[in-house]
């Protein structure tokens, strides 16, 4: 006896899928003379059509989730707006040095490469270092008037906006 249409109308009936349904082996001509969905419910409740248990987890018993130093995610983006400011500032300080001449080309690579390994916190931590250094004398340095160069925004001038007649009208009258 092929029962699969059976099994695919119970499982509508009954909410489950079509693996989970057992039909009692010895009522099965019963089940066979079954045609409507209530023909089923009475069957279920009879307890010729079964429905299985759930195999496999439960989602009430969760599997707890590894959280490894490996599986933690941070948002990156903050670090890394952090890291670029603080370089630009501390490249662009070491640059004004070397221009006025008061570290040596070595030293500037040096440095440098300590900016880029983050050594430094701030530009003030950056003068704390130098200052320990002796071949390094920091009352040297000219503070230079110049502004630095930023693009100019290039404005458009509008043109005015002509007089506009105010326009007179007669209110509409309801109609009755």
């Amino acid at each position: 006896m092929n029962l699969s249409k059976k099994k695919q109308l119970a499982s509508k009936v009954l909410k489950t899928g079509k693996k989970r349904i057992h039909f009692n082996s010895e009522n099965l001509a019963e089940i066979k003379e079954a045609i409507t969905k209530q023909d089923i419910k009475d069957l279920y409740k009879e307890g010729i059509i079964t429905i299985k248990p759930i195999k496999g987890r439960k989602r009430i018993k969760k599997r707890k989730t590894k959280r490894g130093p490996g599986k933690i995610k941070k948002k990156v983006k903050k670090r890394k707006q952090t890291y670029v400011k603080i370089t630009r500032k501390l490249r662009e300080y070491l640059r004004h040095l070397k221009k006025q001449g008061i570290i040596t080309n070595e030293l500037f690579l040096e440095l440098r490469k300590k900016i880029r390994m983050r050594d430094f916190r701030s530009k003030a931590h950056l003068k704390e270092h130098l200052e320990g250094l002796e071949e390094v004398n920091l009352n040297q340095i000219v503070v230079s008037k110049t502004k630095p160069k930023t693009k100019k925004k290039i404005v458009k001038a509008k043109k005015p906006k002509k007089d506009i007649k105010e326009k007179t009208t007669k209110p509409k009258e309801k109609k009755k």
